[in-house]
């Protein structure tokens, strides 16, 4: 089942286990930190989210992150975490740990700040993913894949609304958690003051009961997806919107399926452009 969590004071701590599912896990703390449990069985990948100048240990390697002042100040270098390791992190600031239930053994890896982002979408559907784990920029990896979204104040993402469940002719399962942060006209990092909005819903053809769900997001919240339809997330004007995403499933594919009812929708970008605010969002 889905399942919602309001936001909590640090740390967070949401495992496979509590989850009620196989893979997908995330962990976020103030530093300085260590993080050893989290990562039995689980690969990881440790982003800094209003944290710079860390100094982190992972078993006998010491690595240096440049980290970033918040999520909406744009990219952050970030580690590799191979699975069973033990992880300090030096400095002061958030971290979020990123995990996957895996049985594959990679060293673990410093990955650089991207310098490209990707604009998706048009008009006010329009955002900007930083794909810095997407498998098709991420490689070194067996099933954690992880991507962050800035959706522009007053604007829709994850959408149209798509699902990756096995369901019905949808063969990607993948299960996803979102971590959200709500900016003002003044944070790098988050807010209090503002919010949004995120729909996960079942199609008539879904087995068990249906359901149908529009939430209130606020800074911090995170959503736990493992069926259904999902999208869209909706900034509200003046507060834009960040997520995490983190997804994990037998394959490491991050494919999905449109609402048939909706894809139209997608299909119809091609003939606007992008908000224009996107060419000065990083």
């Amino acid at each position: 089942m889905k399942r919602y969590r309001p936001a909590d004071a640090l740390p967070v701590s949401i495992t496979p286990e509590d989850a009620q599912w196989k893979f997908s896990g995330l962990f976020v703390s103030k530093t300085p930190t260590t993080f050893l449990d989290e990562l039995k069985g689980c690969e990881g990948a440790l982003v800094p989210l209003n944290a710079t100048e860390l100094t982190v240990q992972i078993n006998e390697q010491t690595f240096k992150l440049n980290g970033r002042l918040g999520v909406f100040a744009g990219p952050t270098d970030w580690l590799y975490v191979p699975r069973n390791a033990e992880v300090k992190v030096v400095g002061e600031g958030e971290v979020a740990l990123a995990t996957a239930k895996s049985d594959h053994d990679f060293p673990a890896q410093y990955i650089p700040a991207l310098n490209e982002v990707e604009v998706r979408g048009a008009g006010n559907a329009t955002r900007i993913v930083r794909p810095f784990m997407h498998p098709d920029h991420f490689s070194h990896a067996h099933r954690l894949m992880a991507v962050e979204v800035i959706t522009p104040d007053g604007n829709w993402s994850s959408y149209p609304p798509h699902r990756h469940d096995g369901v019905g002719n949808c063969a990607v399962n993948n299960e996803e958690i979102y971590y959200f942060r709500i900016g003002d006209r003044e944070s790098l990092h988050g807010s209090k003051n503002g919010w949004g909005f995120h729909r996960t819903y079942s199609a008539p053809e879904d087995e068990g009961l249906p359901f149908d769900d529009s939430l209130t997001i606020r800074d911090g919240d995170i959503y736990l997806v493992d069926r259904g339809y999902h999208g869209p997330c909706v900034a509200a004007p003046g507060y834009p919107m960040y997520y995490l995403n983190v997804l994990a499933g037998e394959e490491r594919t991050m494919a999905f399926c449109d609402d048939p009812v909706h894809a139209w929708v997608r299909e119809s970008w091609s003939s606007q452009l992008p908000d224009s605010r996107a060419k000065e969002m990083r």
